[in-house]
C-alpha cells in the first residue's frame, strides 16, 4: 500500500459545512468555491460528501492563512461555515508495514522463540545437611531443636517418628503423649455370609 500526500497542512484548509446544498446544487457550489478562488485562483477542491467536509488546496500559504482568516465562522447561505488547517500526517516508510512479531512466540500453537531468548535453569535445590546429619544420629522419639525460643518467637523442634509399639507393652512402659492420643481404628473385613442350599435345590438334586 503506497501513501501519497500531495499538499502540506499550511496549504489546505478543511471546511466543514452543515449545509448539504453544496453537495447537491451547481449554483451554490460555484458560489462556494468563488469564495476561495478570490484568495487563490488555483485552488482546488475535493469534496467528501458523507462527512459534509470540503478540502480546498492552496497553491500559497499565505493565501490559505488570509481565507481561513477572514472567512472562519462566515455565513453561507444562511449556514456557519467553518475552516480549519489540515492536519499532516507524517510516516516514515512509503509502504504500510506489518507490525513486528515481538510476542509471536506467545501464539497457540507457539511459533519459533525470538532471537536470543534462552530457557531460564532450574535453581538448585537448598539441602540443610547439618540437619539431616543431627537428624540421623537421633533415635525414635527423640527430638532436635532448629531454633530456640525467644520472647517473640517460639521454638521449631523436629521430632522423629516413632516404631509401632507391640501390644505386649504395658501402660506404663508407653510415652504419655501416645497415652493420650486414642488408638487407630482397624478396619473389620464383612464376613461372606455361609452357603446354603434351599428346598428346592434338594428336591432337583433328588
Amino acid at each position: 500500500m503506497h501513501i501519497k500526500t500531495t499538499k502540506c497542512n499550511h496549504l489546505c484548509l478543511v471546511a466543514s459545512l452543515t449545509n448539504r446544498e453544496v453537495f447537491d446544487r451547481p449554483d451554490v457550489l460555484a458560489s462556494f468555491e468563488a469564495l476561495f478562488l478570490s484568495f487563490d485562483p488555483e485552488a482546488q477542491f475535493q469534496y467528501f460528501k458523507s462527512f459534509r467536509r470540503v478540502r480546498i488546496n492552496f497553491s500559497d500559504a499565505l493565501a490559505a492563512a488570509e481565507a481561513r482568516l477572514r472567512l472562519h465562522k462566515s455565513d453561507f447561505h444562511g449556514k456557519e461555515m467553518r475552516l480549519y488547517f489540515a492536519q499532516s500526517v507524517h510516516i516514515g516508510s512509503p509502504r504500510l508495514e506489518p507490525p513486528k512479531p515481538d510476542k509471536q512466540f506467545l501464539i497457540s500453537p507457539p511459533a519459533s522463540p525470538p532471537v536470543g531468548w534462552e530457557q531460564s535453569q532450574d535453581a538448585m535445590p537448598v539441602v540443610n545437611y547439618d540437619l539431616l546429619c543431627a537428624i540421623s544420629k537421633l533415635g525414635p522419639g527423640d527430638k532436635y531443636e532448629l531454633h530456640t525460643a525467644t520472647p517473640t518467637t517460639p521454638s521449631v523442634v523436629v521430632h522423629v517418628c516413632k516404631e509401632e509399639l507391640g501390644e505386649s507393652l504395658g501402660r506404663d512402659e508407653r510415652d504419655p503423649d501416645e497415652v493420650a492420643q486414642p488408638a487407630r481404628p482397624k478396619i473389620v473385613q464383612t464376613r461372606r455370609p455361609d452357603y446354603t442350599r434351599n428346598v428346592e435345590q434338594l428336591a432337583a438334586l433328588e
